[in-house]
This record gives C-alpha cells, sequence and structure tokens, in this order.
C-alpha cells in the first residue's frame, strides 16, 4: 500500500501553532562559532514564510552537531578518548554546549527574514514553554538545539509529547533526517497531525519514483520484484538522497491510502 504524503498546502494553519522541525544543521568556524555557510537555513524559508503568511505561529526545531546530552555522557567520552577522568570539569562539559546554540542560527533567521526571531534557552523547559504559549500568528519562534535534551536521540515518548504539546500541528520540512527515528522526527507524529514542508516535499518531487508519482511519498517497504532494479538501487548502492527518504514517522490519520 503507497500513501500521498500530505504537504502544507493541504491543512489550514490559520491560527494554530505549527512545530516545524528544520535541518539547521550548519557550518560554524571552530574558533568563532559564526555561521559559514547559511545554505540549510535559507532553504528553510520557504516553508517558514507560507507558514507565517498562512496565519500560524511557528515553533522551530532543529538539531547542531552532536553535543553530548549529559556530563555523565561527556565524562565517559572524554574518558574513552583518553582523558584523565579527574581533570574533566562540568565547565568544561558546558563550554562543549554552548558551541552548539542555536542562538546564532536564530539571528541569522531573523536577518533573512527581516522580523524578529523569539529564541528559546531550553527546548522543553520553562522557558519553551512560555515562549510558546505566548506565540501570536505571525510570530516565529526558534527552540535550542534539540540534542541538548537526551531524549531527542533516544526517541524518548516523554519528551516527543513535551515538544507536541507545544503545538497543534507537525510540519516535517528536515529532509536530511526524516530517515532517523528520533523523538522530533518520528516520535511527535504520534501525537499530532503531521504533514510534509516545502523542502521535504521539492526533494521528493525531484528524485521522483518509477513505481508512483513524484507528489507521493516513499515508504520504508522495498519495491516489488517487478521494480526496475536500474530505476531503484539496491538499498547498499542507493544515493544517500534516496536512503534519506525512507521517512521514519508516516502519514496523518487524514492521508488517503492509494490502492
Amino acid at each position: 500500500m503507497n500513501y500521498n504524503k500530505k504537504t502544507v498546502y493541504d491543512v489550514d494553519v490559520k491560527g494554530k501553532k505549527v512545530l516545524l522541525r528544520c535541518d539547521f544543521n550548519v557550518p560554524q568556524d571552530k574558533k568563532t562559532g559564526e555561521i559559514t555557510s547559511d545554505k540549510r537555513i535559507v532553504a528553510a524559508l520557504p516553508t517558514i514564510k507560507y507558514l507565517l503568511e498562512q496565519g500560524a505561529a511557528v515553533i522551530a526545531c532543529s538539531h547542531l552537531g552532536k553535543p553530548v546530552a549529559t556530563f555523565d555522557a561527556y565524562v565517559k567520552k572524554q574518558v574513552e578518548k583518553g582523558k584523565n577522568e579527574a581533570d574533566i570539569t562540568k565547565e568544561e562539559w558546558e563550554n562543549s554546549l554552548k558551541k552548539l546554540t542555536l542562538a546564532p542560527v536564530a539571528k541569522r533567521l531573523s536577518e533573512l527574514l527581516g522580523m524578529d526571531v523569539i529564541f528559546a534557552a531550553d527546548t522543553i523547559g520553562p522557558d519553551a514553554q512560555a515562549k510558546a504559549a505566548a506565540l501570536q500568528p505571525g510570530q516565529l519562534l526558534l527552540l535550542e538545539n534539540l540534542r541538548f535534551a537526551k531524549g531527542e536521540t533516544k526517541n524518548d515518548p516523554a519528551f516527543a509529547k513535551a515538544l507536541a504539546d507545544m503545538a497543534e500541528i507537525f510540519v516535517s520540512d528536515a529532509f536530511g533526517t526524516v530517515h532517523r527515528a528520533h523523538a522530533s522526527t518520528a516520535g511527535v507524529a504520534a501525537y499530532l497531525p503531521a504533514y510534509s514542508g516545502l523542502l521535504v516535499k521539492k526533494e521528493l518531487d525531484v528524485m521522483g519514483s518509477p513505481t508512483r508519482s513524484t507528489s507521493s511519498t516513499t515508504s520504508s517497504r522495498r519495491p516489488t520484484p517487478s521494480s526496475s532494479a536500474a530505476a531503484w538501487p539496491t538499498p547498499s548502492r542507493r544515493p544517500r538522497a534516496m536512503r534519506s527518504a525512507s521517512l521514519s514517522w508516516r502519514p496523518t490519520a487524514s492521508t488517503t491510502p492509494r490502492t
């Protein structure tokens, strides 16, 4: 069974709070922390602008880099690298997190959009919850780095629900991470109606499929034996973009299955 993936064009977002998963995993200068390429931020603009223009209050979220979410895990990782445990401090760990804050992304977003971007100092904590609750249609809130919370990569249901509780609709627009079963890419879809953003739609349309129209999403099912091997490479030979298209989240319940 195949599914037509619903997009932001298929839902009325006026007056609704939308949790938007973006890919703001941008390269940064190791010394200054400055963003060296904003291509991924620019790629997210069409969806952000569309949602704002349609009257949504947008809560954007993303990961950046590979922060170690807890001090204990940080110590373990540093010891594995050969460091003396006694020399590892909390201050060192906290500094490693500061280097991966999404604050510079919020600043760049504000410059590109020509509007204020509200930044939350946490992901599901008091600051994020308060700012999400106060968010008005036409406003944009960016949460702090999702991977600062250990529940993100573990797809923790409690963390996913806490993210979902701040919104009414989920939009997935981080094409590079849709294949990951993380809380912000898969978990939240268990609690909110889910739709594709314009970047995901564009990538799937360009990629196409030998057995489906370009407007349909690929699923985790492999093609039937009748599918052309040349047109659809085996998993080990698939280009990265095609492997990424095995979406980790399911269509909304309102999605009509194709037979």
